[in-house]
């Protein structure tokens, strides 16, 4: 029997919150986050993202394209009580849920009827919390995940068995899970720009070039995908990185970075209910020479502006940094959940 995945994505999800309660703001460009210049937007409303307004981009960018938004503060706290309430409403209608964000799940219900599930839960989300969720249905995460993305806001999409080579021939290469802006330019210098390309391309030549990795795509191109939900994914570490097409030696521009994935990581972090207690911060050099410097914390956390604040003073005193820079990135560790007791040092 094929599994039933559901896939839930909340829109816009702080700005929504923001929205819903304060009803001044509704029908108006509401960012959060992005305040200051060195600051980062988390979330945009929609009205605002007429404008060119996204998610992790500069505040001072932000500001330039839309000077008539309303930029709001990050309040975690709120956002994560209504992060809970909606996984309330998921354990209603099954056991098998795997949080991929404060505001994004997978669900397992296999052996129900998927689509009668999915408007139960987009119903209980607008009734209960005022708030509209994007829900992609397939077989699997990945199909799932991609048809949650297809009609935003207030979305319900279901692509079926029969369906899935040719919804996905004609979309971007961009659009299989994990094919980022470099992989891409790398499948274009192979002729590969659609779903369809790889399709029809040798698997045993992308195996060569790309490795496993290689045979992943293949297998994405055609919609397969085995891995299954999982309620408790134990991940020893958390990490973003990013390698820039040019060499940077903007100090700036690496701390906004740097604040950049300490805000997705966090977000990672309270969606599993988890805390850290090493920040480590990677630099790759022109020369292509890695670097690590890392520090453990006395207190577990999984504070934003803590892990930012951190890795920021990492980066300013624990590296002599003499030349361009090609890779910077933040891996967080010593993973602690809920159930693991932790004790916090005291210094008198």
């Amino acid at each position: 029997m094929d599994r039933a995945i559901i896939h839930v994505d909340m829109d816009a999800f702080f700005a929504s919150i923001e929205q819903r309660d304060n009803p001044s703001l509704i029908g108006k460009p509401v960012i959060v986050g992005g305040i200051s210049d060195r600051g980062v937007v988390c979330t945009a409303s929609y009205e605002a993202r007429r404008y060119g307004v996204h998610s992790a981009m500069a505040g001072k960018i932000a500001r330039r394209l839309c000077p008539q938004g309303i930029y709001l503060p990050v309040n975690m706290k709120k956002y994560k009580e209504v992060s809970k309430e909606i996984y309330k409403i998921f354990k209603r209608y099954s056991d098998v849920i795997e949080p991929v964000s404060i505001d994004e799940a997978f669900i397992d219900v296999t052996g129900q009827d998927p689509l009668s599930v999915a408007k139960t839960i987009k119903k209980d989300i607008r009734d209960e919390l005022r708030l509209t969720a994007s829900i992609g249905i397939s077989i699997n995460k990945f199909l799932a995940k991609l048809a949650s993305d297809i009609e935003k806001p207030d979305g319900l999409t279901i692509i079926r068995k029969e369906e899935i080579i040719d919804f996905l021939r004609p979309l971007p290469v961009n659009k299989i899970w994990g094919v980022g802006p470099r992989m891409e330019r790398e499948l274009n210098k192979l002729g590969i720009y659609y779903i369809g390309d790889i399709q029809a391309y040798d698997v045993d030549v992308l195996i060569s070039l790309f490795g496993k990795r290689g045979r992943e795509l293949y297998d994405f191109s055609y919609g397969i995908d085995l891995r299954p939900v999982e309620n408790h994914v134990i991940n020893q570490s958390l990490g973003e990185e990013e390698t820039f097409e040019e060499d940077i030696e903007d100090m700036d521009f690496l701390i906004h970075k740097l604040k950049t994935f300490s805000f997705n990581l966090s977000n990672k972090l309270i969606s599993k209910d988890s805390l850290i207690k090493t920040i480590t911060v990677k630099i790759k050099y022109s020369d292509f020479r890695v670097e690590t410097r890392s520090m453990t914390l006395n207190i577990p956390t999984n504070d934003p502006d803590t892990i930012f604040n951190v890795s920021k003073g990492i980066l300013l005193t624990k590296f002599n940094i003499n030349k361009s820079i090609r890779l910077i990135g933040i891996t967080l560790s010593n993973l602690i959940y809920p159930e693991e007791p932790f004790q916090l040092s005291m210094k008198l």
